[in-house]
Parts: C-alpha cells; sequence; structure tokens
C-alpha cells in the first residue's frame, strides 16, 4: 500500500491534479469532500474525460471527472481478499479508507510486488518511473 496518498477536494481544478501527477511521477489522485473519500481520477481520466471533450483544464473540477462508484479496502483487510476485488469489479486502483477518510491506496502493481515478487508486472511496478 502506499501510504499518504496524493488528495485534492473535489472543487480542484484538473489542473492541479495533472501538475501533481506529473510532479510526483504518480497515476492518480483521491478526491475528497470534507475530508472524505468521494472519487478517483487517474492520467487516463483526464485525457478521455477533460482533454478529448475539450475541457478547460483551469475550470473544470475533479468532482466532474472522477469515478465515485469506488472499490475501497481496510487497512487490515486480507492481500488475497483485496485481489479478489480487484479482479472482479476489473479496478486496478484501490483506495484504503479508515472512517472514509483515505489513508492509503493500492495499485495492482502493489498486489504484484507483494504476492509474486519474481513476476514479470512485478518488475515492471518496482522500476523507477520514465522521465
Amino acid at each position: 500500500m502506499t501510504h499518504r496518498p496524493v488528495c485534492l477536494p473535489a472543487d480542484a481544478p484538473v489542473s492541479k491534479a495533472a501538475r501533481l501527477m506529473r510532479d510526483q511521477a504518480i497515476g492518480d489522485v483521491l478526491v475528497t469532500r470534507d475530508d472524505r473519500l468521494c472519487g478517483l481520477v487517474t492520467d487516463r481520466d483526464i485525457v478521455v474525460r477533460a482533454v478529448a471533450e475539450a475541457r478547460d483544464a483551469d475550470s473544470t473540477p475533479l468532482g466532474a471527472l472522477c469515478t465515485s462508484d469506488l472499490v475501497t479496502a481496510r487497512p487490515d483487510q486480507d492481500v488475497e481478499d483485496v485481489i479478489r476485488l480487484m479482479r472482479e469489479r476489473a479496478v486496478r486502483r484501490v483506495p484504503v479508507v479508515v472512517d472514509g477518510r483515505p489513508v492509503g491506496i493500492v495499485s495492482l502493481g502493489d498486489m504484484a510486488l507483494e504476492s509474486r515478487p519474481s513476476s514479470p508486472l512485478s518488475e515492471i511496478s518496482g522500476a523507477p518511473p520514465n522521465g
């Protein structure tokens, strides 16, 4: 699990999320409302739901783009259970929450590193990001 995930409020502009993703070499930002998780936006969401639709990145709020029907996990949840959820719901990222507040995020790569450390996906996930 990645601790201290990057979070932005739902009214933050898409451009702010894009800059954070670039600067921190990440592919997702958790979206909050009153410090509670309300969605997740990925770099692909920004391309497909903002850029391709010619939305203004400085005035479009994240809440308008983010996926809000999320699968979440608890910090103490069994790894195999989280993998099953990811498989069933076909998701690559699962926010980890406590009382509705995000405390981490688990990615498909994290799961590969944990359960199959010598797999090709683990090697790719463990490599430093491209420039």
